[in-house]
């Protein structure tokens, strides 16, 4: 939110302190100033390599050569119909400027002005913006001839001065503004460009920063009278009433009337404040209801009260609020035709609607250039309604901004009373007596119990009851002492004071923000530390993240939001928790398949690189009927591409494969501690290639799956040439398996290293043949590792041949040759017994 300095100093005194002073107070408060832009007041000037606290742009007018001057006659130039000369007093002696303005155009020839116009002159030697160049580009002022005329000063636009980037025409000043005062005291401003936060709606408004910079200097809130000097005609009770359907939607609307209006344009002073804080000036009456709003916080909407008067065929108005209905069409203020569903509210009266309640107002009802008479609305909204239908017809507005982050009913009246003021002053005309006020749904005051000892314990500072008190009064909570404690209420302007332990928090925030965080000492803790609690579950899935890390994998993370048509692709359900309100038609309900994230990561970044190896832990939701969903915690792998990169010295790189995958799950679990572990083909899995899938067990549990992706499941997405190898396992299971930690002494005696290869049919599998090595041997036998495979007509046919490394080794003497010898052969005569195995020659 943009706030002019100009605009805060009508409601605090701020000498003293300088813009940046004010920035750093706002800061500390919560209200972060992101920018400071120097419109006419000095710039800071900083000391090299002193630390600039806050970003800062603009420019500085020079007191010397920027002048408010008058225009006292408009000339033709004698060589160029589109330029004319103006006859300028600058204050000290009269000046023959040379402009293009096509603004005063009109005025060429006639003579000596009735009224001279009030300008910003810049003299020789300024330094402005250029008002032809893009953006904003520094220029000084030259002397020059164009067209055979001296040019050594001009009259300026707002671009020229930083103001706007308008440079189509000359800024005309207000009657009153004084010939001669620097233009630097008499508009020279600074707006600070605050981050209004959600705890911070009720301050998006000039009164709402000012009262807030006031209750930290310690400095008196100016409240200037929000009602109109004077009414007269009609009460507007006998010409208006008002009915609310649902006060949940809408607890508040007030409205009030001003008669025979003049529309122009505002005041400059107040066109210039509108357009530093970012809004357009368009006539004094739509001016009226912004800066009322930017100055008090509460939206106004101005309808055309002729128009609804015809509309009630000259009886009664009769305004009404009310939900729209699925399908009923609304043409608003922008000329958009908008198709309306039942969450939205309507402002109605009896012929249809009138405007998108707290968004933006119907075109039907407008004002326009011959307006005469105004009915002024200021209401109270539900913010989560206002939210959600300024999203769903993507309508930002400032009013939306404000009633999306709630805005108090207490502030309808006072809003309504102050653009009636304002509209009286800029547009003539007559306030009607009364307001017409429906108010089915007053909030509730928060009311909050606070200590001397809740501060002391919170916030670490010795206060009384007394200072505490003082404290909150700035920022206008009210507040009474009984039985050494304060009972603190909210004001009325505050939506954010919860009650219970939660209000006492709300209200120490608050005793904390008006004491100044930086005026709280820095303290040791007395308390005494909480102990100190793991997180096992997060723990097992961290360690594990970093030892699929260390094996070459890379991490994705994926919304749990998908579609059924995408997890289709890997597997179909019956049934997904659905998602009551989705963001989106493909993100409509949560995942039931982590491969189906994965694969879907893979998808998008397969023309990337030449090699993937990709995981993801995380939850899926199986759905109970009336019940909260079953998320057991998963693991999903998917790789593929090549083996190794190309590279100079790489030219033909086998292609990743189920073996690949195997390793690498076999280095996890043995990094989880996880023994007893087994491999068994499988078929169960549709999306998993037959006779290239596994079931991973350890003891007699399935922890996992994994194997290359079935072609035909492959064919759904565009995941190139290469195999697709993915891996799922079950988190929960594999985290209640008790980790084996085997510990042994280092042996003294040396091993005895021998290779055995054995014949055996093609049925036999090699972990058979491992494990009856292993019994036979016994202790004696510390390792056996497969090395070869060997297929060929000479060893039989139905026949293979796997050759074993085996280590002989005994932890109380040294084996010799006979030893080993009686080992093998006790293996072999084992293997030949049980599987029919031959040593092969």
């Amino acid at each position: 939110m943009k706030i002019p300095l100009s605009w805060l100093k009508d409601f605090i005194d701020l000498d003293g302190l300088s813009v940046e002073d004010i920035a750093r107070k706002l800061t500390l408060a919560g209200m972060e100033v992101d920018e400071i832009l120097y419109v006419g007041l000095p710039m800071p000037v900083y000391k090299e390599g002193e630390k600039h606290e806050f970003k800062t742009n603009g420019i500085g007018w020079d007191k010397e050569k920027l002048v408010v001057a008058e225009i006292r006659e408009v000339k033709a130039h004698p060589n160029a119909d589109k330029l004319t000369l103006l006859d300028l007093y600058d204050g000290q002696q009269e000046q023959v400027v040379l402009t293009g303005a096509p603004n005063i155009f009109h005025l060429k020839g006639i003579g000596k002005l009735e009224k001279p116009i009030k300008v910003a002159y810049a003299k020789e030697g300024t330094t402005l913006y250029d008002g032809h160049a893009e953006g904003q580009v520094l220029m000084t002022l030259k002397r020059a001839k164009i067209r055979g005329v001296d040019s050594y000063s001009m009259v300026c636009s707002e671009k020229e001065l930083g103001i706007t980037d308008e440079s189509d025409g000359i800024i005309i000043l207000d009657d009153d503004a004084p010939v001669g005062i620097p233009l630097a005291d008499y508009m020279g401003d600074a707006v600070l460009d605050i981050s209004i936060l959600p705890n911070m709606a009720r301050n998006a408004n000039v009164i709402g920063i000012a009262r807030e910079l006031a209750a930290m200097l310690g400095r008196e809130l100016k409240k200037g009278s929000g009602q109109p000097s004077a009414v007269s005609g009609q009460s507007v009770k006998e010409l208006v009433e008002i009915s609310i359907t649902d006060p949940e939607l809408n607890p508040r609307f007030v409205v009030g009337l001003i008669r025979n209006i003049e529309i122009k344009p505002s005041p400059y002073q107040i066109q210039r404040r509108l357009k530093l804080a970012g809004v357009r000036a368009i006539s004094n009456i739509v001016d009226a209801t912004n800066y009322a709003m930017i100055e008090y916080g509460e939206p106004l909407h101005a309808f055309d009260y002729d128009v609804l008067k015809q509309r009630a065929g000259n009886k009664k108005i009769k305004i009404s609020t009310r939900a729209a209905k699925d399908g009923e069409k609304l043409k608003t203020l922008d000329g958009n035709e908008r198709t309306l569903t039942a969450m939205n509210v309507l402002v109605c009266d009896e012929k249809g609607s009138l405007s998108l309640a707290g968004v933006m107002g119907g075109s039907e009802s407008e004002v326009t250039d011959s307006t005469k008479n105004i009915l002024l609305e200021g209401a109270a909204w539900n913010f989560i309604n206002i939210r959600r239908t300024a999203k769903q017809h993507n309508l930002p507005s400032e009013a939306s901004f404000r009633f999306s982050r709630g805005v108090h009913p207490a502030m309808a009246e006072g809003g309504v009373s102050l653009g009636l003021k304002y509209m009286a002053e800029w547009a003539g005309g007559a306030i009607a007596p009364d307001l017409v006020d429906a108010y089915p749904l007053p909030p509730k005051d928060a009311v909050v119990e606070i200590t001397v000892n809740d501060v002391k314990r919170w916030l670490g500072i010795d206060l009384t009851l007394e200072e505490i008190s003082n404290l909150l009064s700035r920022l206008e909570f009210k507040s009474t002492i009984t039985n050494n404690q304060l009972q603190v209420t909210s004001p009325n302007h505050r939506m954010d004071i919860g009650e219970g332990v939660v209000g006492v928090a709300d209200v120490l925030e608050e005793v904390a923000r008006s004491y100044g965080y930086d005026n709280i000492p820095t303290t040791t803790m007395a308390d005494a530390l909480p102990p100190q609690v793991g997180n096992p579950i997060h723990e097992w899935e961290e360690h594990l993240r970093d030892l699929l890390v260390a094996l070459g994998l890379q991490e994705v993370v994926s919304y749990r939001m998908t579609s059924p048509e995408k997890e289709d692709r890997i597997a179909k359900h019956d049934e997904y928790v659905r998602l009551a309100n989705p963001i989106a038609p493909e993100k409509s309900v949560l995942r039931r398949s982590l491969v189906a994230s994965v694969i879907d990561s893979l998808e998008k970044n397969i023309r990337y690189s030449e090699a993937f190896s990709f995981f993801e832990i995380g939850s899926v939701f199986v759905p109970h009927k009336n019940d909260l969903p079953d998320e057991p915690r998963k693991l999903a792998i998917a790789m593929t591409g090549l083996r190794e990169a190309t590279a100079w010295d790489v030219k033909d790189s086998a292609k990743l494969d189920f073996f690949d995958l195997k390793g690498r799950i076999e280095l996890m679990l043995s990094g989880l501690r996880l023994t007893n572990i087994s491999y068994t083909a499988t078929s169960a899995y549709s999306h998993l290639h037959p006779g290239k899938a596994a079931e991973v067990k350890a003891g007699d549990k399935v922890i996992g799956v994994f194997g290359e992706m079935h072609p035909l499941v492959k064919e759904q997405y565009e995941l190139g040439d290469s195999p697709v190898l993915v891996a799922e396992f079950d988190l929960d299971i594999m985290r209640a398996i008790a980790p084996t930690y085997g510990i042994k002494t280092i042996p003294e005696t040396p091993p005895m290293y021998e290779d055995i290869a054995l014949i055996v049919d093609e049925s036999v599998k090699a972990e058979t043949v491992e494990a009856l090595i292993k019994q036979t041997g016994g202790r004696s036998v510390t390792n056996v590792r497969l090395f070869d495979l060997y297929r060929d007509e000479k060893i039989g046919a139905g026949k293979k041949s796997l050759a074993y490394a085996l280590t002989y080794q005994a932890e109380d003497k040294t084996l010799t040759d006979a030893d080993a010898a009686a080992i093998r052969n006790k293996i072999v005569k084992r293997l030949e017994k049980e599987i029919g195995a031959k040593l092969r020659s």
